[in-house]
């Protein structure tokens, strides 16, 4: 079984590979276990995944730092494969705040995590970039000496605001405070990915599985990209699914969803007490 040092050294040799490589999102331990099984190389928490399944919607409001940081032990508990996370804002909007989570997460076993500038505020939806530049200074220090990937995140596109020149200004700042990844979540179309990959000088995060076009694999690491996440998109397939069981029984009658369930033997076997060993 890898230690923390050696996941972490796996997981940054992965941003260095001749093409993009896709790191999912489980939002509890049972759905880790399956894509540990199935071969991916990493995996990394989802707040909207995780929000969703406990019954609350994916919001600043919504989750707390202690239960982002407990779902995400329950899911380093379920797999040998480095885990990253999703931190959301750092959990607080001044920069020893946001340094704070990531020692905690660092505590934990993770071996990366995400800020992001957005402020959770409607009026003001992103951080001044000197505000969120400082606060990606602060969480770089705090990893410093540790075994921690600090992914930092641009959310203009999320926000209302799409502007791809202020954009890649905050992404080459990140960069220059320190961050290892830099990721703009919600870019428009291929173009607009493949500028952002030009002009920074980190590995590019693209997250796919949200409204508009879904690029392949192919196509993102031709354009320079090298991690795919898919953010809630996984859980929000498995809510559709179990929603499409539950309409079809309650409209129809019948039960032909169970054709496309796991079988019970195969979902028992993955899910063992034991950590999942990764088959690759």
């Amino acid at each position: 079984m890898p230690d923390h040092a050696e996941k972490f050294e796996a997981f940054r040799a992965l941003h260095f590979g001749d093409r993009a490589f896709v790191m999912p999102n489980p939002w509890d331990a049972g759905s880790a276990r399956i894509l540990t099984h199935l071969g991916f190389s990493a995996l990394v928490t989802t707040s909207a995944g995780y929000a969703f399944s406990v019954g609350k919607r994916d919001s600043f409001a919504g989750l707390s730092r202690e239960e982002i940081l407990a779902n995400a032990a329950a899911i380093i508990a379920a797999t040998d494969l480095p885990v990253s996370a999703d931190l959301e804002d750092g959990f607080g909007a001044d920069p020893d705040s946001c340094a704070e989570t990531i020692r905690l997460a660092s505590d934990i076993g993770l071996v990366g995590g995400s800020i992001e500038d957005a402020t959770g505020n409607p009026e003001a939806p992103i951080y001044d970039i000197q505000e969120a530049v400082d606060r990606v200074r602060a969480v770089a220090e705090a990893a410093k000496g540790r075994s921690f990937l600090l992914t930092a995140r641009a959310e203009n596109y999320l926000w209302g605001k799409p502007n791809l020149a202020d954009t890649i200004a905050r992404l080459q700042a990140f960069s220059e405070a320190g961050a290892d990844v830099l990721y703009a979540p919600g870019l428009p179309d291929i173009e607009a990915i493949r500028t952002v990959c030009r002009a920074v000088d980190k590995p590019v995060n693209v997250v796919m599985g949200l409204k508009g076009r879904a690029f392949s694999v192919a196509e993102l690491s031709d354009a320079g990209v090298r991690r795919i996440s898919v953010g809630g998109s996984f859980a929000r397939a498995a809510l559709g699914a179990l929603k499409r069981a539950a309409e079809e029984v309650l409209t129809d009658g019948t039960f032909t969803y169970a054709e496309d369930a796991m079988p019970d033997a195969e979902a028992a076997s993955l899910m063992s007490p034991e950590k999942r060993q990764s088959e690759r």
